[in-house]
């Protein structure tokens, strides 16, 4: 089994992490009792907190921090540079100095629905819910429920109603 998992010597370890097949980590940071699922990639200098779950197919690119108690669904897709680019304006290819990082920041008790796309520069704030299939392109207040493309804000969603429960 431990043939098809790649997990560089620099990686932290949290106690009773659980680590599923076919993943690729290095550089990252994986706090206590986190689940990893199967396809995952996490780059050097993202850290995901304690007890969360990321599922399946699920690309967390440096620059991103999960706070503890993250939910990511499967298929999630974190950016951390707004104007990508294979080449330089000369036409040799961009390095790691060539372009600019941009972090971004999910706080603890999100809910990322599958499918979702976080757009860097973004703070999710603690507890809110992103709705599958969302685009989030800026900051959702803590306790927000958004969905769409790109992500808006509903009058009442579900993070609210179980909250007042």
């Amino acid at each position: 089994m431990e043939k098809y998992l790649c997990i560089a010597d620099d990686v932290k370890l949290g106690r009773g992490v659980w680590l599923a097949q076919f993943i690729n980590l290095y550089g990252c940071e994986i706090g206590a009792d986190t689940r990893i699922g199967a396809f995952v990639e996490i780059q050097k200098g993202s850290k995901v907190g304690a007890r969360c779950k990321v599922s399946s197919h699920t690309f967390i690119c440096e620059g991103v921090t999960l706070e503890d108690e993250v939910f990511v669904g499967h298929g999630v897709m974190f950016t951390n540079d707004k104007a990508p680019r294979a080449v330089n304006p000369d036409g040799t290819l961009q390095r790691d100095g060539d372009w600019s990082l941009i972090k971004t920041r999910v706080c603890r008790g999100v809910s990322i629905g599958s499918g979702a796309v976080i757009v860097c520069g973004v703070t999710i704030g603690e507890g809110a819910l992103i709705g599958a299939g969302a685009v989030v392109t800026r900051d959702v207040a803590a306790g927000a429920t958004v969905v769409g493309i790109p992500a808006r804000q509903l009058e009442r969603g579900f993070a609210h109603e179980r909250q007042e429960s």
